[in-house]
């Protein structure tokens, strides 16, 4: 069974959810692929795994690094599962890019290319955004792109973990990278 609650973040409401394991999902209110990998029968109800999922935001939206992460449990593939790991080896402050992730795939699989596009692909369906740090993925040329919350939440939470982000940049619409 899937529990879900709503956290009042300071960005906007995020809906949690969660099975008997853990964290399944987190999502912004409206943003790209909402909720979508909730099943179709849920239970708003609040459980032990959604209440340590709060505090750690309260926590994180205080300004400060959590030193715990709550128990999660996203579904995906193989390949998503393994981007996901290294998203939680992202320390807080910091950025990586997706060529950065895209080698250490090829490498983990023993393969000399992986393709940064299918790196993005992952991280743009990850299911527990914040808690498993998509936001701190940029662009190889330095862009602030590919946050399935949107770019403005992005930027808010880069600067919430004091992120110098004053030579990244935000591409145009239609602008190829």
């Amino acid at each position: 069974m899937e529990y879900t609650c709503t956290y009042q973040s300071p960005l906007g409401d995020i809906l949690l959810a969660a099975d008997e394991i853990g964290l399944t999902g987190l999502w912004f209110e409206g943003q790209k692929y909402f909720a979508n990998t909730l099943p179709k029968e849920w239970v708003s109800q609040e459980t032990p795994i959604l209440t340590e999922a709060k505090k750690w935001l309260d926590v994180y939206f205080s300004g400060e690094e959590p030193k715990f992460t709550p128990r999660l449990h996203p579904g995906g593939s193989s390949f998503r599962q393994a981007v996901w790991k290294i998203l939680l080896e992202i320390p807080y402050g910091q950025t990586v890019t997706y060529g950065e992730i895209a080698g250490r795939i090829a490498k983990m699989q023993n393969t000399s290319h992986m393709s940064a596009q299918a790196v993005g692909g992952a991280v743009g369906h990850n299911e527990v955004s914040i808690i498993i740090p998509c936001h701190r993925v940029v662009g190889t040329n330095g862009s602030l792109t590919g946050y399935a919350g949107g770019i403005d939440k992005k930027i808010a939470l880069l600067e919430l973990e004091h992120t110098d982000i004053s030579h990244f940049f935000v591409p145009k619409k239609g602008t190829a990278l």
